[in-house]
């Protein structure tokens, strides 16, 4: 059934009259009448009773009638719904990353966000070895990396430089130090993520060739749970700077730098080398080489 006939049927019925309905419609009065016919011959039934002088539906044109106003509903919302996808009315933009990436991603989000305040943005926690998967797959728009992928699908986008630092309480007796060694931040006390990321493996496999020892003697579920374990003075922690900027310009953490531990890295947004982006992610990745930039 054409949703074409169906709008002249429905005109017909509204204007009831084929004289009018064609003027409505800016079409001849055959072809109108060509159109009803069609329709008639589709379904195998009158859906006008050609007797009355008012254009009055049979039943059979009752019913039809019903449908042919929900479907031209259903077709002004579907056109309204794509129109609010190109405006940013509407639209989700999905990204992936791990929980220190995301200290990263708020500006460019903040950025997003103040353009199209009605475009939603959802970051799921994706391991970093799935993130190129996840990203050529279309599960996401975007991945958060500290390593440039491999992959040839992708390309990436350098957000901001970040290095590891030893995090205490302002109390502990290694606050007032710029710097302390590796050998040093092994004899402390050690809190860490429970959950394996590549950083974690680097460090460990610097100690490792150091013939030396870290300490993890608390591992714990979130970098939230590991900041306010060490302002508690429970332990210190070695984690990305940016991640504690907050708590550090408050005074609740101190940073320590161990220079054989930095491992500087750039954090880069991740997306598909080709294919189409929605509107939502186009104007996400605007607003990420802003803020790069």
């Amino acid at each position: 059934m054409d949703l074409a006939e169906l709008q002249v049927f429905l005109a017909v019925a509204t204007e009831r009259s084929f004289s009018r309905a064609a003027t409505r419609l800016h079409r001849t009065q055959p072809a109108v009448s060509q159109a009803i016919k069609r329709l008639e011959e589709e379904l195998d039934e009158r859906l006008f009773d050609r007797s009355s002088k008012d254009g009055r539906l049979t039943e059979a044109g009752e019913i039809l009638l019903d449908y042919a106003q929900r479907l031209t509903r259903l077709k002004d919302e579907a056109e309204g719904a794509v129109r609010e996808l190109q405006d940013l009315r509407r639209g989700r933009v999905l990204i992936g990353a791990n929980e220190g990436a995301v200290h990263v991603l708020l500006p460019v989000i903040q950025r997003f966000r103040r353009d199209h305040p009605l475009a939603q943005v959802e970051v799921r926690r994706v391991p970093a070895r799935q993130m190129a998967r996840e990203v050529l797959s279309r599960s996401l728009d975007f991945g958060v990396l500290t390593f440039p992928p491999r992959e040839r699908g992708l390309q990436s986008l350098a957000l901001a430089e970040d290095e590891l630092v030893m995090l205490i309480s302002p109390a502990h007796p290694l606050a007032g130090r710029p710097r302390i060694t590796m050998e040093e931040l092994g004899r402390q006390t050690v809190i860490a993520h429970n959950e394996a990321s590549p950083a974690r493996e680097r460090v460990l496999r610097l100690y490792e060739q150091r013939h030396t020892s870290i300490n993890i003697q608390i591992g714990l579920p979130s970098l939230d749970g590991i900041k306010r374990a060490v302002e508690m003075g429970l332990g210190v922690a070695l984690l990305p700077q940016r991640c504690a900027r907050t708590e550090i310009a408050r005074g609740q953490l101190a940073a320590v730098k161990v220079p054989q531990l930095r491992l500087p890295r750039q954090v880069r947004l991740v997306y598909r080398r080709a294919g189409e982006m929605s509107h939502a992610a186009t104007a996400f990745l605007d607003a990420a080489r802003a803020a790069a930039g």
